[in-house]
């Protein structure tokens, strides 16, 4: 792919929500990830980087900048994926995204038709500050409401418990255990037990009132 362009200064949080389109919550703006983008690039690098983040999510460290930039351009910058931007700072701190059931884990507790996956991180210095629950419950409602999703599920390793408190607090039920399940992005042959959960439309709704 070409050169990584320049790096630029960070863009004020406010000309960022000004200027993309994107789903918003008190601290976060969550927008596309963009291609070239050398803002982009290098905050998702910072993260990447960290063998706290990648393994866990089930996706293998970042060796480069330019292997952060590919991941951009072939995996991230797609619908329903998105950058969690801190307004505050105008910088990246996370992503999330929508994603289509894998043969592998689908939710048998949920209803196939119109059926998303949910999967998300957050840059291990924004930890426990409530960010991943926060812009989750923007995405539960933009996927139910705007959408119209009649079910949403989640995947987390059964050791990942940070994952697990996440859903505990959306509101997802445990469906299942899938065991023994690969990871193809990891290297090696790496196969791991992870915990099913869903939140049902009419769950969801119950709970707005």
């Amino acid at each position: 792919m070409p050169g990584l362009p320049e790096q630029s200064q960070s863009p004020a949080a406010s000309d960022q929500v000004a200027d993309e389109s994107g789903l918003q919550t008190e601290r976060l703006l969550l927008r596309p990830w963009r291609i070239g983008n050398a803002d982009d690039v290098q905050d998702l690098y910072r993260y990447a980087q960290d063998p706290e983040i990648g393994p866990s999510a089930g996706w293998a460290v970042h060796r480069s900048v330019q292997e952060s930039a590919e991941v951009i351009d072939q995996v991230l910058a797609r619908p329903e994926s998105y950058a969690l931007v801190l307004k505050e700072t105008g910088h990246i701190v996370g992503s999330m995204s929508f994603k289509t059931p894998s043969n592998t884990v689908w939710p048998d507790g949920c209803t196939p038709d119109r059926t998303m996956g949910i999967g998300y991180w957050i840059g291990r210095p924004y930890w426990g500050q409530g960010l991943a629950v926060e812009a989750a419950k923007e995405l539960l409602r933009h996927g139910f409401e705007d959408l119209g999703l009649s079910d949403i599920y989640g995947v987390h390793d059964v050791e990942n418990h940070k994952s697990e408190r996440v859903m505990d607090k959306l509101g997802m039920e445990w469906v299942r255990i899938a065991e023994h399940v690969r990871l193809p992005l990891l290297p090696g042959e790496v196969y791991r037990d992870q915990a099913i959960r869903c939140l049902i439309r009419r769950q969801w709704e119950s709970r707005q009132s």
